[in-house]
């Protein structure tokens, strides 16, 4: 499966860490599941690159797996990300999990104070877990 390294962020404190990059990869499940796994940071730089490929795995199947569990810093601009992941999941009637870590938990305690999103503790439990709660239908205007 593809693997996309984008968005360096250097340390502030010049040569005490080396760069850190998000790394996103797709695993297929099967014919209608993918896992969408990111490691590293995600901020305002590469929020963006975060919808879009999450986007395009999710043209492809009926259930979608966010895997966020291994990233490191998580700003509040990609909670956006996950608004317009959630929205896209909905008009296409898909289903969708989000796997945090303790730094994007942190963030959805802050813009998901309701627990909008759908959340599991790891990819074992978002996998196994029934489509008894599906995504809001969205509703034209008429």
């Amino acid at each position: 499966m593809p693997t996309i390294s984008v968005a360096k962020r250097s340390s502030p404190h010049s040569g005490s860490h080396a760069p850190q990059r998000a790394h996103f990869t797709t695993e297929q499940i099967n014919t209608a599941t993918a896992v969408v796994t990111v490691h590293g940071d995600l901020d305002a730089s590469n929020a963006g690159l975060l919808t879009d490929y999450a986007l395009k795995a999710l043209t492809r199947n009926a259930k979608l797996v966010l895997d966020l569990s291994d990233v490191a810093f998580f700003g509040a601009a990609c909670f956006t990300a996950l608004h317009t992941l959630n929205v896209r999941c909905a008009g296409a009637d898909a289903e969708w999990v989000v796997v945090p870590s303790k730094a994007v938990t942190r963030v959805l305690r802050i813009c998901d104070p309701d627990s909008g999103l759908t959340t599991a503790p790891d990819v074992v439990s978002a996998l196994s877990r029934k489509s008894d709660q599906r995504p809001l239908q969205l509703v034209e205007n008429t």
